[in-house]
Order: C-alpha cells, then structure tokens, then sequence
C-alpha cells in the first residue's frame, strides 16, 4: 500500500489507520481478544502500518491487545500512536489531566501495556483548560527527547486550541472528527493544517458505520449507537438514503461504497488518514482497498454533491 508523510513528523503512514477503539471491549461490545489480534495481522498483511489507539479505550485493554498483536510483528512494519487525558482511579472514575507529572507518567504505563520501547506518535486525545499549555507541550517535549516518543500532537482541539498549542511546542497533528456527512472541520481547521503542514487522521470516516451503506434503517444497536439519534428514526433513514445515493458510484468504480467514502475523504488535499474503527479482518481488508481507489476532481465533487 502507498504511503504518506504525516505532515511535518516524518512519519511514513498509510491513507488507512487502524482505530483501536473496538479493542476497549466497553461502548463497542465485547469483541474475541483472538480475532481483534487477527484483524491486526489481517491490517499488516494487506499494507497497513499505522494503528490509532489511546489508553481511554477499556482504561488501557485496547493498548494491551494491541500490544499482544504486535508481540510477532516487526517494530519496523508499524507505526504506532496512541493518547493521553484521563487520569485513571481504581474505584474508576476519571478527570482530564495533561499536568506534566501525570503525562510523563501516562506514558510509561502505556509503553508498558503496548510492550514498546516508544510509542510513534503520542497525542493529547482533548483540550485541558486546567492544565497551562506550556506545562503540557514542556512534558511531550521532555518524553521526546527521551526517545519515548517520536512525535507529539492533538485530538479533538478546535484550530485555536491547536494553533494556541503550536505557540508552545511541536504539535505537529491533529485528529478531527470528520466525515462526508459532517465536514465541519472544512470550515476553519483544515484549512490552517494544510497552511501549516500539520498531519491530519481524521477519526469516524464512515460515520460509526452509516458511510458503509450496509444499514436498511430498520436495525437496532446494543453498542453506543442505541443511544445515538443519527440511529433511530426519520433520522436514520434519511442518512441511509443519502449515503445510497453512493452505490451506483461505487459499482462504477467497481469498488464498495465502504471505499468509496474512504477515498473520498483522503482525498481532501488537508487529509492525510483515514481512521477506521476495526473488530475484524474482514473490515480491515475492505478497508484497505480504499487506497487503491483513484477519484477525479468531477468524481469527487460528485460524490460530496450527492451525499449532502
């Protein structure tokens, strides 16, 4: 699979992140440890090196499936990054916490729970208004230097968080939710990545699965879109339908409307990655053929004008 530079880390990435999210084992349901571990394998056979994970998902069970996945994996194959916020209790609950102290500290345990020597890129997974963000970026500077990490960056800021951010050190990413149904991120953020050369892997490509075009509308979840309006309903239905508007397209291409949304949303020219949330290998294979997807500037204007 092609890869990419990842803005101005240096980092060799493919258009198609693994989303570790799923490996949680909470909000997405229980998944098999031994078939996420597979999709892994699945990921590394069809090309894919980059892998998204942070140690909110399951408080810290994603990074330690991943870890195990990538027990038998080259070092050099993949391209890891995963999060820190949430200062974890052992009676479980959690407050946002980027002080350096408990960075320094997050991150050490996330190497321990991922088995890595350093970790490719570590981001901050959301703002902290408590926390100076000179004590943040001094700690994720600090870790640099110390070889734990690679390179350092940002999820879910607004772009004057991020640009606030980058006054006080190398925040060189930043992962925005972003999808063809809800590109808000167009408006200010990607923009000001493209003019800075901030890598940019947007998280929810394919709308928690609607950008698939696999749902009828009569369906119902037991997972974190039972609660979610876009799920229920006239809502739903109306999604459904403007996502089909993408079939005819995609069997044109002779590909799926699930590679379809993906292509078209690297496609951005401020878009480098595409995260994709995984709990199997057949999804991670499907995944992938996105990249080999090649669209038109008529194509993609097509696509963007039908879906929305």
């Amino acid at each position: 699979m092609r890869k990419v530079t990842l803005g101005s880390t240096g980092l060799e990435v493919t258009p198609i992140c693994y989303g570790c999210w799923q490996m949680g084992q909470e909000l997405w349901g229980k998944q098999p440890a031994d078939k996420l571990v597979e999709a892994v394998h699945a990921a590394v056979d069809v090309g894919v090196n980059f892998f998204d994970n942070a140690d909110a998902y399951g408080d810290g069970e994603a990074e330690r499936i991943l870890g195990r996945a990538l027990g038998d994996i080259g070092r050099d194959k993949v391209v890891v990054a995963t999060k820190v916020y949430h200062h974890f209790y052992e009676d479980g609950h959690r407050h946002p916490d980027l002080s350096g102290k408990y960075i320094l500290r997050a991150c050490e345990a996330s190497l321990k729970r991922l088995g890595l020597d350093y970790v490719d890129l570590y981001q901050v997974h959301a703002y902290d208004q408590f926390t100076p963000l000179a004590e943040t970026a001094g700690a994720l500077d600090k870790l640099k230097r110390a070889g734990k990490i690679r390179a350092y960056g940002a999820s879910n800021f607004t772009v004057e968080q991020l640009r606030a951010a980058r006054s006080f050190g190398e925040f060189e990413t930043i992962q925005p939710y972003y999808n063809l149904l809800e590109p808000d991120a167009e408006r200010d953020l990607l923009p000001y990545c493209m003019a800075e050369n901030v890598g940019v892997l947007v998280y929810s490509p394919l709308l928690r699965g609607l950008l698939t075009g696999k749902f009828k509308g009569d369906e119902t979840f037991d997972d974190l879109r039972g609660g979610d309006s876009r799920f229920k309903g006239e809502e739903f239905k109306n999604l459904i339908a403007r996502v089909a508007n993408l079939r005819p397209m995609a069997e044109a291409k002779g590909c799926t409307v699930t590679e379809l949304s993906l292509a078209a949303t690297f496609a951005h020219p401020a878009i480098h990655c595409a995260i994709v949330g995984i709990k199997n290998a057949d999804q991670i294979r499907e995944a992938a053929g996105a990249a080999d997807v090649e669209l038109t500037r008529e194509e993609y204007h097509r696509i963007r004008g039908v879906v929305s």
